[in-house]
């Protein structure tokens, strides 16, 4: 199933943030901003920026095919571009390729310009259900885990203290990304937002069945740089982490 219409974004918060899409090429990203720092001016900043980031990277990408189909760890040229020598750095982590972390740089890259460009209080980006959030109060994220009857039905209280972070999820039934692994969900929480979205990849391609989500908890329990977790598969939940259980 190809939720490509990203029907979960109606039900994003609209009392604490004002938000627009932005999309080029593949990306197709979803922002919010406290209504404090809203411009009429961040659409068209935005879609300029992500055009000139995509640009930047599909280019050298072009020259560099090994690294866009690696399935496993591949190495960035010291010459590379910073954000594919970080995404290089966060698959040793995880265990996968690269471009597993690809979303997330988006999302950050973005949330990051637009925080500089335009002093923003709050700033939340959302790229194909991966999340940079920089957040000066607490919020609520319900996980969207497809026909799973627990979609949008649980999810995590984050702590605003330890924004800016990345939530991430990955799936083997929603939407086009590559998974070698059938879980509706598998949601990881870092601070850092590439890691996060590795990480979702790699830990949803464990899980096949119900019975594999103690096991991919457990996995997700060692590793201490993941704040928080939910992995979902049919009507069964794990959870791990620093965050509470969130119910909707």
């Amino acid at each position: 199933m190809n939720y490509t219409d990203r029907t979960y974004r109606e039900h994003f918060r609209r009392d604490r943030w004002i938000y627009f899409a932005a999309k080029y090429k593949e990306t197709d990203l979803y922002i919010g901003v406290d209504d404090q720092s809203w411009t009429a001016e961040l659409p068209a900043f935005t879609g300029d920026y992500i055009r000139e980031l995509r640009n930047e990277m599909d280019g050298w990408i072009a020259g560099h095919p090994a690294y866009a189909s690696a399935l496993s760890p591949y190495a960035a040229p010291a010459d590379a571009p910073g954000i594919f020598r970080e995404m290089s750095a966060v698959a040793e982590k995880s265990g996968i390729g690269p471009m597993s972390a690809v979303a997330g740089a988006v999302a950050r890259q973005t949330g990051i310009a637009l925080k500089s460009r335009f002093g923003l209080k709050e700033v939340i980006v959302e790229n194909g259900g991966d999340i940079y959030a920089d957040l000066t109060a607490d919020i609520d994220i319900a996980v969207f885990a497809g026909t799973s009857p627990l979609s949008e039905k649980v999810g995590l209280h984050i702590e605003a203290a330890y924004a800016p972070l990345g939530i991430c999820t990955s799936s083997g039934t929603v939407g086009p990304s590559l998974s070698f692994g059938k879980a509706d969900a598998v949601m990881i929480v870092c601070r850092d937002v590439l890691l996060a979205d590795t990480y979702a990849t790699a830990f949803a391609n464990t899980v096949q069945t119900t019975d594999d989500i103690p096991a991919c908890i457990e996995k997700i329990r060692g590793k201490t740089d993941i704040l928080g977790a939910i992995a979902i598969k049919d009507d069964k939940i794990g959870i791990c982490g620093n965050f509470g259980l969130k119910l909707f």
